[in-house]
């Protein structure tokens, strides 16, 4: 599966703690491994965000992001449920 990354995301991504960017790292390589894991608890998103899914990185932040093709999968958003909801 090819991963890529909204410039959005990357802005998003660079203003994270270390810690929290360590985590995304963690759960993006389990999401790779296993996208359907309980930890996780990806869900697919409804109203504006309908398309989207939405994966946990720890406590309070998540990742938004879409399938652009059945190989590739494109990371919108990263932050908080707040500044993402």
């Amino acid at each position: 599966m090819r991963v890529n990354r909204t410039r959005n995301f990357v802005k998003q991504y660079k203003k994270l703690p270390e810690k929290v960017r360590q985590q995304f790292r963690d759960r993006l390589a389990l999401w790779l491994e296993n996208s359907e894991h309980p930890v996780l608890r990806v869900h697919a998103l409804k109203g504006e965000l309908r398309g989207y899914w939405s994966m946990n990185i720890s406590g309070d932040y998540r990742v938004v992001y879409y399938f652009a093709s059945a190989e590739e999968v494109v990371l919108a958003l990263i932050g908080t449920h707040s500044q993402l909801y």
